[in-house]
């Protein structure tokens, strides 16, 4: 595959914890939203921190149904929601952690197929594998309106590198 590139731009004005900016995409998706420091969620527009989650979450979205299609398992839907968690650390405001929260509804799959499938999506995630933070995951396997399958996993990283799974949790749901 070719290599590509994809740009946004943002003009900010003022100090960082006073300031704000905007930030523009080339598809005009984001038009000159606003946006500000992290920790200022009353003031409107979006923010670093919030737009790293929306680009997780559908980065990963697209990984899994990749993987899913690649075993033979087009998924119908696959909701994610992908959470943020700043810390301040040596007066730093540093992102020590990715929440993902995964419900799909894929026919005929099986739980495990569909777990391996998840640990695989979350491993080769492009926005993921740059990110230094720990990500975690809760992934459901719907069926119908009701989850039949669920499980939480943990992902710690010790450098750039992946680390293998920590821990992984099953349940039935």
């Amino acid at each position: 595959m070719k290599p590509f590139t994809r740009k946004a731009s943002v003009l900010w004005l003022g100090s960082g914890e006073r300031g704000k900016g905007s930030v523009s995409t080339p598809s005009a998706v984001l038009k000159q939203a606003p946006y500000r420091s992290g920790n200022h969620q009353k003031q409107g527009g979006t923010n670093p921190p919030e737009l790293i989650a929306a680009a997780q979450a559908s980065s990963f979205s697209l990984t899994l149904a990749t993987e899913l299609g690649a075993a033979g398992y087009p998924p119908r839907q696959i909701d994610t929601t992908a959470m943020v968690t700043m810390e301040s650390i040596a007066a730093e405001w540093t992102m020590t952690q990715i929440h993902l929260e995964v419900i799909a509804t894929v026919p005929k799959v099986t739980q495990y197929d569909f777990i391996d499938a998840a640990l695989r999506a979350k491993a080769n995630c492009p926005v993921a594998r740059s990110l230094k933070a720990n990500i975690s995951m809760r992934a459901h396997l719907k069926d119908g309106a009701r989850p039949k399958a669920s499980a939480r996993l943990e992902h710690g990283r010790t450098s750039k590198n992946h680390s293998p799974l920590k821990r992984i949790k099953r349940d039935a749901g």
